[in-house]
């Protein structure tokens, strides 16, 4: 029996820490990545803008190839919303173009639905460093609530992990 409540005790004491520890950990979360691609910028930037071509770079949007999705409105364009439900991994959600810079800049909003609820800021940026070579950089910013922000350091190194291997397979695509 002492036992037990030595355990429980244990347990609510950690779980106790953690919950002080979120209390005083930052809400917010940013991370971005840039690469060079060998491409002219309006080829890159045509490409990107796309929602539809994440499903060939971004290893967050390959997480289940047999996902449900949907569709609304001109891809390429501000408004146009694209939905997925698929398994665990890939979550439920959808993106959300917000604005666009013809050649330049496209934002998007992410909203997760599963497996948590949260919200992002993406932004893709072209620059053209000269007529072949195209700057891409990519940005993800957002808020998480408490306590769920205890997890914004872990969830920034995967999510740059991602971002950099979705990059390099950007890089492939466009360069071939």
């Amino acid at each position: 029996m002492n036992i037990i409540i030595t355990i429980l005790l244990v347990l609510g004491g950690i779980i106790s820490l953690v919950l002080i520890i979120a209390l005083f950990m930052r809400k917010k979360h940013f991370v971005s990545r840039d690469i060079i691609i060998k491409a002219p910028r309006q080829k890159v930037f045509d490409y990107i803008k796309l929602l539809k071509n994440q499903d060939e770079f971004n290893i967050g949007a390959m997480e289940d190839p047999d996902r449900k999705r949907e569709f609304k409105g001109t891809d390429g364009t501000v408004g146009y919303i694209y939905s997925w439900s698929g398994n665990k991994n890939a979550g439920q959600g959808e993106k959300e173009i917000m604005d666009i810079i013809e050649g330049e800049k496209m934002e998007s909003e992410i909203r997760f639905v599963k497996p948590m609820s949260a919200t992002a800021r993406i932004i893709m940026k072209t620059e053209s460093l000269s007529h072949n070579h195209t700057k891409v950089y990519w940005s993800n910013a957002g808020t998480l609530r408490y306590p769920i922000n205890i997890m914004i350091p872990m969830m920034e190194k995967s999510v740059a992990k991602g971002m950099d291997a979705s990059l390099a397979t950007l890089k492939c695509i466009l360069e071939k």
